[in-house]
């Protein structure tokens, strides 16, 4: 309900607060440029260390530890289960940014709320936006989205090896020195990622086409329906910005309904409120719908569990998925 004490010269205040805020960050920002950044022998500095690489999303990270092995000192910016269409730049992430010899980030506006830091950083700082390496021509643009770009593009195996490719670059391109360490990295995880991908086909292929219907939170799982034939709904759009409204549960709810769909999925960085509504819903319609499983979306799980690394999440996923969809459908309660 809306405070009936509240003004719109209150309003103008509250707006401007976001504003003096991002001001405050980017004068930081570019006084710790001028105190961090060498002014020469860059190349030659880099060489004899260790590279201080910046991530923003632990998706992004784990590709960058791949390809740069002990070469690279990697930080990365959101945790475990963080929502980076949501996230905000802190003081310090962005002196982790000013001092980086290379940032890495997804882009596509995968980083919504950071577009503004990352747009000033990447004056002063190499910066790579993995995804927008990519050949538009393979990417997705969802018309609800805008006219942008999904860029959920780690869930079709075959188009993260393409932005494998782009952490090899970024990482030889300021320390050319040790190309032949990045290029051997790369292709011994090219390799596997190669395999994963196999893998991913051959265990979707014990799944029937009709059972193939997908189920999230948020629409994350495009590329991978594109990919590896599936059907996808998610209750919110390409970002999570945008929230599911009573339409999106009741429409959902009659998909399942309809299709018979033994399982949905919750997401580990979104809300799982909006999926178990669909499965109520489903429930007061007579028809049981269970929870498949949590499914990693826009990060990746604890460090040293299975999901969390890229390939670990990827099989999670797919193992959740492909026994969940499996199940024979419980059918009507009534």
């Amino acid at each position: 309900m809306r405070n009936q004490s509240s003004s719109p010269r209150a309003g103008r205040a509250a707006q401007r607060v976001p504003l003096v805020r991002w001001g405050v960050l980017l004068l930081l920002f570019s006084a710790t440029l001028m105190a961090c950044r060498p002014v020469a022998g860059k190349h030659e500095s880099i060489a004899e260390r260790r590279v201080r690489a910046v991530a923003t999303t632990t998706l992004v990270a784990d590709a960058v530890r791949e390809v740069g092995g002990d070469r690279v000192e990697v930080v990365t910016l959101m945790g475990p289960g963080i929502d980076p269409h949501l996230y905000k730049a802190s003081e310090g992430d962005v002196l982790r940014l000013a001092s980086a010899d290379i940032i890495f980030y997804n882009g596509l506006h995968l980083e919504g709320k950071m577009g503004t830091v990352l747009a000033r950083v990447s004056e002063r700082v190499p910066a790579v936006a993995i995804a927008e390496q990519i050949d538009p021509s393979l990417l997705r643009r969802p018309p609800e989205f805008e006219g942008a770009y999904d860029p959920h593009i780690w869930f079709d195996v075959r188009l993260w090896m393409l932005a494998v490719e782009a952490v090899r670059d970024g990482l030889m391109g300021v320390d050319p020195t040790h190309a032949a360490v990045y290029q051997a990295n790369a292709a011994r995880y090219l390799a596997e990622l190669d395999e994963l991908d196999r893998w991913v086909r051959a265990q979707v292929a014990t799944l029937p086409p009709e059972r193939r219907v997908l189920v999230t939170a948020h629409d994350a799982f495009g590329y991978f329906a594109r990919a590896y034939g599936f059907e996808v709904y998610g209750l919110q759009g390409v970002s999570t910005a945008a929230e599911a409204g009573i339409a999106d549960v009741q429409a959902l709810t009659e998909l399942v309904i309809t299709r018979r769909i033994p399982a949905i999925f919750v997401e580990t960085s979104v809300s799982p409120r909006f999926i178990e509504a669909v499965q109520e819903a489903v429930r007061a319609r007579g028809f049981a719908v269970a929870i498949g499983g949590q499914l990693y979306s826009d990060a990746l799980g604890d460090p040293g569990t299975q999901a969390g690394t890229y390939v670990g999440m990827v099989r999670a996923n797919v193992e959740t998925i492909v026994r969940a969809l499996a199940r024979e459908q419980t059918g009507d309660e009534r």
